[in-house]
């Protein structure tokens, strides 16, 4: 089943819930976190919640999606609750290109980043019950920086360059004992300026201080093992870039649990109510292949596994070379 929030045309919030290619709103629920709040506090899951409040009017949801009315699939009502989080270096692609960008004189002398992507094939799925060797990680900002599906992804004047990264996230809640609740899954688009960090794997974080974007629709339940999808990038309407990428643990170097565990291990990201959406890492880049994306292009992300497409546009702010003034009390 999927999970989607969506505008109504009166102007109203609404959560959708689609099984078997239809798509019915879900009754009582403006939010998804009225539905995660109401099935933690019931002692059941996301799915039997939906289930016992019935099915609501029929929705398109693809036209929603055209219309701009589709929402971020889990949001929260004070951004500053909703915590932007990633994994790099998981998947076999974005190793390669991160060593690429790293790469020493001595090919027998690892770049850190291929160390670290080798530690993660040795230790990173240890299995039940046991704690594996912990990933790269990142954070990307808050939920002022979640954009919603079909909206701008827009970057800052000083970037030297605003690359897409197809991924999968993992979308939570922390319960009032503190306990991480997964909702589900969704394409998510984590948007980095790669020229910044090719220039010094020290500013890895100044690169992902960038929006990001999730969506339109969650996927409830197991993360398929096997996951196939495509990245596009377009220009005017025609595509300049188009490759697939694969995810899910097959094609990961880190279990799901290990991932989850070594961001969670924090009590800081354990607080009652906050929200966390949590990428996974890419396997595929436009970056990697010499591609140069400019203001008024388009990504694309697209996986069968997670019903509509993401999709959203690239816009840049004003480039200001004068300096952020502070001012002293």
């Amino acid at each position: 089943m999927f999970l989607s929030q969506l505008t109504l045309p009166d102007g109203t919030r609404a959560v959708a819930a689609r099984h078997d290619g239809a798509a019915h709103l879900v009754p009582g629920a403006s939010t998804t976190l009225d539905l995660a709040h109401a099935a933690i506090a019931a002692g059941h899951g996301l799915l039997a919640e939906i289930s016992t409040r019935g099915q609501g009017e029929p929705v398109d949801l693809a036209a929603a999606l055209a219309e701009g009315r589709m929402l971020l699939p889990v949001d929260h009502p004070d951004p500053a609750h909703l915590h932007l989080t990633g994994t790099g270096l998981t998947h076999l692609g974005s190793a390669a290109t991160r060593n690429s960008m790293h790469q020493k004189t001595d090919p027998e002398d690892l770049t850190d980043s291929m160390k670290m992507f080798r530690m993660g094939l040795e230790g990173g799925k240890p299995g039940p019950e046991k704690i594996g060797v912990q990933p790269e990680w990142f954070w990307k900002g808050n939920g002022h920086a979640a954009i919603a599906p079909g909206t701008d992804l827009t970057s800052p004047g000083f970037a030297l360059d605003s690359g897409e990264e197809p991924e999968i996230a993992g979308l939570y809640l922390i319960g009032p004992d503190g306990t991480p609740f997964r909702l589900g899954f969704a394409l998510a688009n984590e948007f980095s300026d790669h020229v910044t960090e090719r220039g010094n794997y020290l500013w890895l974080a100044h690169s992902k201080l960038r929006p990001a974007s999730y969506g339109p629709e969650m996927l409830i339940g197991d993360l398929p093992q096997h996951i196939e999808g495509t990245s596009r990038v377009i220009r005017d309407g025609a595509v300049i870039w188009e490759k697939p990428f694969l995810s899910g643990e097959a094609n990961m170097s880190h279990s799901l649990a290990n991932l989850e565990h070594h961001h969670f291990k924090y009590d800081l990201f354990r607080h009652p109510g906050d929200v966390h959406v949590h990428f996974f890492g890419t396997a595929t880049l436009s970056f990697a292949d010499g591609i140069s994306v400019q203001p008024g292009d388009e990504f694309q992300i697209s996986s069968d596994a997670f019903g509509l497409p993401l999709q959203n546009r690239l816009s840049q702010f004003p480039h200001d070379t004068t300096p952020v003034a502070v001012s002293a009390l």
